[in-house]
């Protein structure tokens, strides 16, 4: 493709703080989120006559970390293909060479809500255990081909008004299974696993959220402990006792809705899973497999679904290798460049036009 034509194809406008310059075929832009991976807009795709979400990767060659990350999410979301993960729809950079390159936009299906907004609802047992079931459908997706998330929480998982769920924003994903257990990575503070927790080392946010996971669970039993390396287990040991409180105690009737009649779903249920779930030793922890196979969750169980084939990662060394900003710029943008060829000799997700095919 020339550079004029490639010119003609984007048009530039202002979204908030940020200039969007983006293919014709996308109109009517509105802001909708930000965050550090980026500022995410609503528009209107006119080939494939639907709302879309348009993501532009926040600087992305600003350092190797953002660089990194940009790559992994790029390189994840283009495997991974399921009905609980956000749906890749189209990637593109206005700019017309790698010399030039500084720009990505992810296009993807576009929900009606976050969690966030969701669990402020009045929701019945039947929309809980849905949501809950579809969560794990995704992470076991995931899991399947040894990607683990990190950065799971309400903001990152999103849904549209027919209570259908989706798992978004892998830029701190990880695509291998092994050493993870107490790795300190930055995830949002109240939503780290305990084991996370321990391995952060002891500034006051960590100690104070340790804190506040015994005061409720009750401080470990001594098994735990001695799993523990020492200078953790010295630590876990000095910090104040506590019983905990029962999950009766916890999580009273009074939390839940009505029990349900017509999937025979109750607050009991719902309670026996959180007490399976919130476990602070991880080898007791209830796992995904089991949490699908419980009374609350497998009302809703479908093989297709839950035993869907596992992406097929391209790159099984992505977390190990390291790249000058240079070097991972043009791993991105190779990776841009090979979904614009495919795209214009077939179909990608439910994407029947080419980007030659765009309107002028």
């Amino acid at each position: 493709m020339n550079k004029n034509k490639r010119d003609r194809e984007f048009y530039s406008v202002d979204v908030g703080d940020s200039t969007f310059t983006v293919l014709k075929r996308y109109r009517n832009l509105r802001p909708i989120g930000s965050g550090a991976q980026g500022i995410v807009c609503s528009a209107y795709d006119q080939i494939l006559e639907r709302n879309v979400a348009i993501k532009k990767l926040s600087r992305p060659f600003q350092n190797q970390t953002h660089a990194k990350r940009a790559y992994r999410e790029l390189v994840l979301m283009k495997c991974v293909n399921h009905k609980n993960i956000i749906g890749l729809l189209n990637v593109f950079t206005p700019q017309k060479s790698l010399e030039d390159f500084q720009d990505v936009y992810l296009v993807m299906e576009l929900m009606d809500a976050n969690l966030c907004q969701v669990i402020q609802m009045e929701l019945d047992h039947e929309r809980l255990s849905y949501l809950l079931y579809q969560m794990l459908c995704g992470i076991k997706h995931l899991h399947g081909a040894g990607i683990i998330h990190r950065d799971l929480k309400p903001s990152n998982i999103v849904v549209k008004s027919d209570c259908t769920l989706k798992i978004l924003d892998f830029g701190l994903a990880r695509t291998a299974a092994t050493g993870l257990l107490m790795t300190p990575y930055v995830v949002t503070r109240y939503y780290r696993a305990p084991e996370v927790i321990l391995g952060m080392g002891y500034q006051a946010n960590d100690i104070d959220q340790w804190n506040k996971v015994i005061e409720q669970l009750g401080t470990p039993s001594q098994d735990f402990l001695m799993k523990l390396n020492h200078s953790v287990r010295t630590y876990v040991e000095n910090r104040p006792r506590y019983a905990g409180y029962s999950f009766e105690k916890l999580f009273p009737d009074v939390l839940f809705p009505a029990d349900s009649d017509h999937n025979k779903l109750k607050a009991s249920q719902a309670r026996d899973l959180l007490s399976k779930m919130l476990v602070i030793d991880a080898s007791k922890r209830i796992s995904v497999d089991e949490a699908l196979q419980h009374p609350y969750i497998n009302v809703w169980y479908d093989p297709a679904e839950v035993e869907a084939p596992p992406p097929k990662i391209p790159d099984r060394t992505l977390d190990e290798r390291d790249h000058t900003v240079e070097e991972w710029k043009e791993l991105i943008y190779k990776e841009v460049i090979e979904w614009e060829e495919r795209t214009k000799n077939g179909v990608i997700r439910g994407q029947p036009t080419a980007l030659a095919q765009v309107q002028q």
